[in-house]
């Protein structure tokens, strides 16, 4: 089977493109948008539409294989590429990748995809938004091709040995901390609330405001489902506010963070970029130092990363030097998905909780590539996106798991599959 002709279009993502820079700054917010100047470079507003670009990929049996570019929400920030233009990338998709995929075999999955991931630009390597969505199209052109799931093709072509089916799923609430976790409680989502703890005034000025709201909802978890075997995992993601509000001082951020493991009392809890040390190294020396504070402490709160960690390269470092026990895997940053399997494969088999994440500003159709992964890889966990509402994201992220656990089950032992 080959791919006869690539097709794109500019489309909508299921939330914004936000200036991180310029809302740890302290951006107040003008009802839903943010009042001020941005900071980062690319940024026209603070807050701005999220852009995302479909590629559709026409095959030669008349099928058609489509995948999202889409960028994360806080581009530009933490070493990941700049804001993303979807007519910019349009053109760059015409220009470098179209010559390559018109005509290509869908043999191999991996061969393909270290293909586009590897193309370079006029001025570079493509945009990891460009390289993320094109490898999500051919992923998908794959899997039509030999009649499979794209989750069968993952397992099949990286020999990861595990059973398909869902995975635990993680929600994020937004700045409706309250409402949104509720949801997620009556929904018996396995990991939440994320919490979006983005700047000092959301934390408090000594953390006090993030101990307030987790008592709240260990409280509330309990009052919702009484008696239950609901015990899900808290995930909080802090966005380096922590390290602010405790002057970098890191057996001080041990101690807070200690102190958020009592409150959350019976439920397992993991803190997420708790301290931005500005840089890869310093990240990495960092997180081993508040580990090794954490462990002397007896505190059994898990330190999650993302900032600076965005690569596969970047991943085999942090994970080499035991600067974490949860690794954010933000798909849109790693480029080409065949970088995205490898990294789940590598934390995973290394010990680690490979979370297969992103951005709530991705697409519905980058959701389900996601979950097709992250079930391929047996990830610890996967994000509920696109969107800040809840039930979007458990909806096309669940729905998709149920739907290729429920294909998978179904083929008969031994039954042949259409080349």
């Amino acid at each position: 089977m080959k791919i006869v002709e690539v097709l794109t279009q500019p489309v909508r993502t299921g939330f914004f493109a936000d200036d991180q820079a310029a809302i740890r700054a302290g951006a107040e917010h003008d009802g839903f948008a943010y009042s001020g100047t941005p900071i980062t470079p690319g940024f026209s507003a603070i807050r701005q539409a999220g852009e995302a670009l479909s590629v559709m990929l026409l095959l030669e049996d008349g099928s058609v294989a489509h995948g999202d570019c889409a960028a994360v929400q806080y581009s530009g920030a933490g070493g990941r590429d700049p804001l993303f233009s979807a007519e910019a990338a349009r053109r760059d998709v015409e220009e470098y990748l179209t010559p390559l995929l018109v005509g290509a075999e869908l043999g191999s999955f991996r061969e393909l995809a270290g293909r586009v991931d590897a193309c370079h630009g006029a001025s570079g390597r493509l945009h990891t938004a460009i390289r993320y969505g094109v490898t999500q199209a051919v992923l998908d052109a794959v899997a039509q091709s030999r009649r499979l799931t794209m989750a069968e093709v993952v397992r099949d072509e990286y020999s990861t040995g595990v059973d398909l089916k869902p995975v635990p799923m993680f929600a994020q609430t937004g700045d409706d901390r309250y409402g949104n976790a509720e949801k997620m409680i009556l929904k018996q989502v396995d990991v939440l609330p994320h919490g979006l703890f983005n700047n000092e005034a959301k934390l408090g000025e000594r953390g006090e405001l993030l101990e307030d709201y987790l008592r709240w909802l260990v409280a509330r978890i309990g009052q919702l489902r009484p008696g239950s075997a609901y015990v899900p995992r808290l995930h909080f993601d802090t966005y380096g506010t922590v390290g602010l509000v405790f002057g970098g001082d890191v057996d001080a951020v041990a101690g807070y963070l200690a102190r958020l493991g009592e409150i959350a009392g019976p439920y397992e809890l993991v803190v997420e970029h708790p301290i931005d040390a500005g840089g890869r190294e310093a990240q990495i020396e960092t997180y081993v130092r508040l580990r090794a504070a954490l462990r002397r402490t007896g505190s059994r709160v898990k330190i999650a990363v993302d900032e600076w960690c965005n690569t596969l390269e970047d991943i085999e470092m942090f994970v080499d030097r035991g600067a974490a026990d949860v690794i954010h895997v933000k798909t849109p940053d790693l480029g080409g998905v065949n970088n995205i399997i490898e990294a789940l494969l590598l934390v995973r088999d290394r010990g680690l909780v490979a979370y297969c994440g992103g951005t709530c500003n991705e697409t519905d159709r980058s959701a389900q590539v996601s979950a097709n992964v992250a079930m391929a890889c047996a990830a610890g966990q996967v994000l509920a996106k696109p969107g800040m509402g809840v039930d979007e994201g458990l909806m096309i992220v669940g729905n998709e798991m149920a739907r290729v656990a429920a294909i998978v089950a179904a083929r008969r032992p031994g039954e042949m599959v259409l080349p």
